[in-house]
């Protein structure tokens, strides 16, 4: 095998180490999700990036690349949030051809309810990937970039 080989090697074990990594951290969120809220992962997504947001909306296609899905699938995510009450889609005031997207209280308060299950999963999840030689200098990496500047 050639340097440029170990090279691309190198980097395709790294990609298979992080997919089984967000693979075991999706597969626990799911399923801590779905049992105690009836939410996917991809719904508690939606209703965490747009409570995040100053006026808590934004328009659809920002919302897609905010959740990596593409526009057709957030339609239809958002759609069926919508429909549960979740979420509530009006035209932008000053562009007619845009739509927001935003979390009723209805949604705030499922999202408030959920948020301590997501992250006591996430970090049941993690504790338990630690414990893998191969997966843990990722988490670790992981537990670096949440540590705010300069510390």
């Amino acid at each position: 095998m050639s340097l440029d080989d170990d090279a691309v090697e190198a980097r395709a074990q790294g990609w298979r180490t992080l997919a089984a990594l967000h693979a075991r951290i999706e597969d626990k969120l799911e399923r801590a999700l779905q049992q105690s809220h009836k939410l996917s992962v991809s719904e508690y997504t939606v209703l965490d990036v747009l409570a995040r947001q100053d006026g808590f909306h934004l328009r659809m296609n920002q919302l897609a690349n905010a959740v990596v899905l593409s526009q057709s699938a957030t339609t239809r995510l958002v759609a069926r949030l919508e429909a549960r009450g979740l979420l509530e889609r009006y035209l932008c005031a000053d562009d007619r051809r845009g739509i927001y997207t935003e979390v009723t209280k209805a949604g705030q308060a499922l999202l408030d309810d959920a948020r301590p299950t997501h992250d006591g999963a996430l970090a049941g999840a993690l504790a338990g990937a630690e414990e893998l030689p191969e997966l843990a200098p990722l988490v670790d990496a992981l537990g670096k970039l949440a540590l705010p500047a300069g510390q």
